[in-house]
C-alpha cells in the first residue's frame, strides 16, 4: 500500500512562496487563549498576566503575518491568485478578518492592562473596522468565486466551507464592547444593531452551508486524514453566535429602548442554552473522528489549529450563559473547555514551531498519490498543511 509523499524542507528563498492565509489561524487560536481566559469568572482572573501575554503574542504574530502576507502578494502575484482561484484555500480568507477581530477584541479584554484602555480602545476600534471590512467582503466574493470559478460538489463539502461565513459573526461579538465608548444616542444604538444584524447575516449563512458538510460525512464517508482537525471549526460558530448574543443582551440597557433590552437577554438564554447543547453534541463527534484519523496515522498540519479558536468560542459561550444564568454548571463548563483550549493550543504551537525549524513548513502542495488507502483523500492545495 502505497501512500502520499511527505512534504520536504523548502530552500528558505522559496518558502514564502507556499506562505497562505490558512495561517492566520495561529493568531486566532493565540489571541482566543487571552481573551477566553479573561471571560472565566472568579479565580482565574489571578492569571491575567499571563492572558495578556497571549494577547501580546498573538499581536506580534499578526504583524509578522501581515507584513508576510504583503511580501508574498509583490513578490509571488501569482501563486497568490493561484491560491484564491483554489476552493481548498480561498476560504482561508476568512481568517484574515477573524484574526484582525480577535486581536482587536483581546486588546479589551485581555490587553488593556497591558498597554492601556485608551490605546486599547483604538486598536480595537481600527482592526474591528478593518476586520468587519474584510469580512463581509470574504463572506460575498468566496462564495461568489465558488458559484463561478470554483468547481466544486456536495461530495467535496467541508467545514472549511464555513471560514468566510463566521467571520461576520466574530463582528458581531467583537461590536458589542465598542459601544460603551461611543456617543450616547444614534451611534452607540447603531452600532449595536449592526451587530445584531451581523449575527442573522452570518447566522442564516451557516444554517445554508452547515447540512451540506452533514451530509458529505454520512453519505460519503469520513474526511480525508489531514482535513479532520476541520470538523472542529463547525464549533466556531455556535460558540461566537452564543457569544455574540450574550455581549448584544449585555450592551443593550441604556441603548436600545425597552422592552428589546429585555427581549435581547431573554434572547440570549434562549438561543444560547440549545446551541451549547449542539456544540458539545459535535464536539463528541469530531472528536471521535479526530481519534479514528489519529489512529490511521494523522500526522501534524496546520488544520490542527482548528482544535483551539472554535472551543475558545464555546469557552466565551459558556461563560456568558454562566453569567446570565447564575448556573455554576456552565462555569464548570467553561473552565473544562478552557483546559481543552491550553492543551490544543500547545500541541498545535509545538506542531508549528517544530516545521518551522525544520523547514518543513510552510509546505509546498503535495504530490499525488499513487494509490490511496481506505479513508483517506488530499486536497488541491497546500491548504491544510
Amino acid at each position: 500500500m502505497v501512500t502520499a509523499a511527505q512534504p520536504l524542507p523548502l530552500p528558505r528563498t522559496a518558502r514564502l512562496r507556499h506562505l497562505g492565509p490558512n495561517w492566520y489561524a495561529s493568531v486566532m487560536g493565540t489571541a482566543i487563549v487571552g481573551s477566553a481566559g479573561a471571560a472565566l469568572p472568579g479565580p482565574a482572573h489571578g492569571a491575567r498576566g499571563v492572558f495578556a501575554a497571549f494577547w501580546a503574542l498573538s499581536l506580534l504574530l499578526l504583524t509578522a503575518l501581515l507584513i508576510a502576507r504583503v511580501l508574498h502578494w509583490s513578490r509571488h502575484r501569482d501563486q497568490a491568485r493561484a491560491h484564491l482561484l483554489d476552493p481548498a484555500m480561498a476560504p482561508f480568507y476568512g481568517c484574515l478578518a477573524m484574526a484582525l477581530l480577535a486581536v482587536g477584541g483581546g486588546a479589551l479584554t485581555a490587553g488593556r492592562e497591558l498597554i492601556g484602555t485608551r490605546t486599547a480602545v483604538a486598536l480595537d476600534a481600527v482592526l474591528f473596522t478593518a476586520g468587519t471590512a474584510v469580512g463581509l467582503g470574504a463572506a460575498v466574493a468566496v462564495p461568489y468565486l465558488m458559484a463561478v470559478r470554483h468547481r466544486v460538489d456536495a461530495a467535496q463539502a467541508s467545514p472549511v466551507w464555513l471560514l468566510p461565513l463566521v467571520a461576520p459573526m466574530v463582528s458581531a461579538s467583537a461590536g458589542p464592547p465598542l459601544v460603551p465608548y461611543l456617543p450616547p444616542g444614534q451611534l452607540r444604538a447603531t452600532l449595536l444593531l449592526a451587530c445584531l444584524a451581523l449575527f442573522g447575516l452570518s447566522l442564516l449563512a451557516v444554517l445554508l452551508t452547515l447540512p451540506l458538510v452533514f451530509a458529505r460525512l454520512i453519505t460519503t464517508g469520513p474526511l480525508p486524514l489531514a482535513l479532520t482537525p476541520a470538523l472542529f471549526l463547525v464549533l466556531g460558530p455556535l460558540g461566537q453566535s452564543t457569544t455574540a448574543v450574550g455581549l448584544i443582551a449585555d450592551a443593550a440597557p441604556g441603548v436600545v429602548a425597552a422592552p428589546y433590552d429585555r427581549g435581547l437577554a431573554v434572547f440570549a438564554v434562549l438561543y444560547g442554552v440549545p446551541v451549547t447543547g449542539f456544540a458539545l453534541l459535535w464536539l463528541a463527534l469530531a472528536t471521535a473522528h479526530v481519534v479514528r484519523a489519529r489512529r490511521r496515522g494523522m500526522g501534524f498540519t496546520l488544520t490542527w489549529w482548528a482544535f483551539t479558536f472554535p472551543v475558545g468560542t464555546c469557552v466565551t459561550g459558556a461563560a456568558i450563559l454562566a453569567r446570565h444564568t447564575g448556573l455554576t454548571v456552565y462555569d464548570a463548563l467553561a473552565a473544562g473547555l478552557y483546559g481543552v483550549l491550553v492543551a490544543a493550543w500547545l500541541t498545535a504551537a509545538r506542531g508549528t514551531v517544530r516545521g518551522l525549524l525544520s523547514g518543513a513548513l510552510p509546505a509546498a502542495p503535495r504530490p499525488a498519490p499513487v494509490a490511496l488507502p481506505s479513508g483517506t483523500g488530499r486536497t488541491r492545495s497546500d491548504a491544510v498543511r
